[in-house]
């Protein structure tokens, strides 16, 4: 063969591949971004302890499709000083401690101080009743002055309460 006959097929291949690419890429579309998630080994459920700056801090429900939108507004949605663009989220180990939830007096409706141990549909109203004619508690402390909370009733409360700042 002469170099003649080299430089044709050399052509030729060179288009046949370039041919063969064009095709190719003409097949393939840029559609929409394939999202890749990975599954988790066991399915979320059982208590999610939400805290921070939302209304109610505690411990509340988690279903596996719930968003974090769902579980924020679960607790009280955000407080004014929330920075939305931070987020945290700790597991903790087997064995840890637990937090305890706290119910905020100031911001806590009636079915959420109805929770507390010893306080009932009436007591719960009294708190509410105190802090609308008093303004918010300044401290935990301050539950004794409300009609129908003595000094056994707050002992048994005193860990779960807390005043919002």
């Amino acid at each position: 063969m002469t170099s003649k006959h080299w430089t044709l097929v050399t052509i030729l291949l060179v288009a046949i591949i370039a041919i063969s690419g064009i095709i190719a890429c003409s097949r393939y579309s840029l559609g929409q971004p394939i999202e890749i998630t990975k599954s988790l080994t066991q399915e979320l459920s059982g208590e999610i302890y939400i805290a921070g700056a939302v209304g109610n801090p505690g411990f509340y429900p988690l279903k596996a499709d719930d968003t974090i939108e769902a579980l924020i507004q679960a607790a009280g949605g955000t407080t004014s000083n929330a920075d939305p663009d931070w987020l945290e989220l700790y597991l903790p180990g087997i064995g840890e401690k637990e937090l305890l939830q706290k119910v905020d007096l100031n911001r806590a409706e009636a079915w959420l101080l109805e929770a507390l141990p010893e306080i009932g549909k009436a007591l719960a109203q009294a708190i509410i009743d105190y802090r609308q004619q008093n303004g918010p508690f300044c401290n935990i402390n301050k539950l004794i002055n409300v009609e129908g909370i003595g000094t056994a009733t707050y002992e048994k409360i005193k860990l779960l309460i807390t005043v919002a700042d």
